[in-house]
């Protein structure tokens, strides 16, 4: 088991580059939505949001690791940082599956995915990704109520007695098993024939492909680095009826994940890489610029020149041309 110092060096690091990729993510995704809105976009915002109140939520697991894993901290919020902590932890998994569903219809039934598809589903599929994961965490406030509802003082979350465990290892075993190997197994169909069609469309920029194989393997490669070991114990620890002493070990490798995703979207998409250079270039006004984007820069003028970001924006995140 590692010790309370490289849980907050880790936590700290992943506070530090997470938070600022994950607001810069959100930029992106907010003004992609405002310039042509797809499935996806909700996806990926919501996937955004999920790890930025993850990300928010970071700074009390801080303090317990700084005060030797102990729960100093106003008891209600133990139950609360842990709800959210998880919560998030499963909403990513199963967003991140309904964006490998949506990248394998675009590319297996193009014609009917153009005609069919309406930013209104992934609105609705958010939706029933947060209502999911919150009805399958609420059983930590059951767990807390075991406790007395008072944490304070103690470990949050952590050894428990026999009763919490009754409720605590078959829950975790359900969770473990909707939340995450049913995503993963979608995840690696999906993605596994999303691939095997890119290969043999010999039509395909090489650029586009070479940018959607990197999501999809990134995001396989987030499931099984970050999710895949914190999951393993929920299976053993229903098993040996018992917490795995490696737990806390695993769930480390889960934080790491706010930071992967970022850098995800931020390789395979075009559009992702456009609106944040544009976030990032100085802007200097001059009376020859203003004058320039008042004269060439109406729609008509883009129209006849061509708007390379708007060419851009086209690819979302998997560089194909899927609304």
């Amino acid at each position: 088991m590692v010790s309370g110092v490289v849980i907050l060096s880790v936590y700290i690091i992943t506070f530090l580059f997470g938070l600022p990729a994950n607001i810069l993510a959100l930029y992106a995704f907010i003004k992609k939505l405002r310039e042509k809105a797809s499935p996806t976009d909700f996806l990926l915002l919501n996937l955004t949001i999920s790890d930025l109140l993850f990300l928010l939520f970071l700074p009390f697991k801080m303090y317990e690791a700084a005060s030797e894993m102990r729960w100093l901290l106003p008891s209600y919020l133990c139950p609360l940082t842990t709800f959210i902590f998880f919560s998030t932890i499963y909403a990513s998994s199963l967003l991140l599956m309904a964006v490998s569903v949506d990248r394998y219809l675009c590319v297996a039934f193009p014609v009917k995915y153009k005609i069919h598809q309406k930013p209104i589903y992934g609105v609705i599929c958010s939706i029933f990704v947060w209502i999911t994961t919150s009805t399958h965490l609420c059983f930590v406030y059951i767990v807390d109520q075991l406790t007395g509802g008072d944490s304070r003082g103690h470990d949050c979350y952590n050894n428990f007695t026999q009763a919490q465990l009754d409720v605590v290892l078959p829950m975790r075993l359900e969770i473990c098993l909707v939340l995450y190997f049913l995503p993963l197994v979608v995840c690696t169909f999906c993605y596994t024939r999303f691939i095997l069609i890119l290969r043999r469309t010999a039509s395909l920029n090489q650029e586009k492909r070479r940018r959607a194989v990197g999501m999809a393997m990134g995001t396989l490669l987030v499931f099984v680095v970050c999710f895949l070991p914190y999951n393993t114990t929920h299976i053993l620890g229903y098993l040996i009826e018992d917490n795995i002493s490696w737990r806390s070990d695993a769930l480390l490798l889960t934080t790491v994940n706010t930071v992967f995703d970022p850098i995800t979207f931020y390789f395979s998409s075009s559009a992702f890489q456009g609106n944040l250079k544009e976030l990032l270039r100085p802007r200097t006004k001059t009376p020859y610029t203003s004058d320039r984007t008042e004269k060439g820069c109406t729609p008509q003028n883009r129209v006849r020149q061509g708007n390379p970001t708007e060419n851009t924006q086209d690819n979302d995140v998997g560089g194909l041309q899927c609304p």
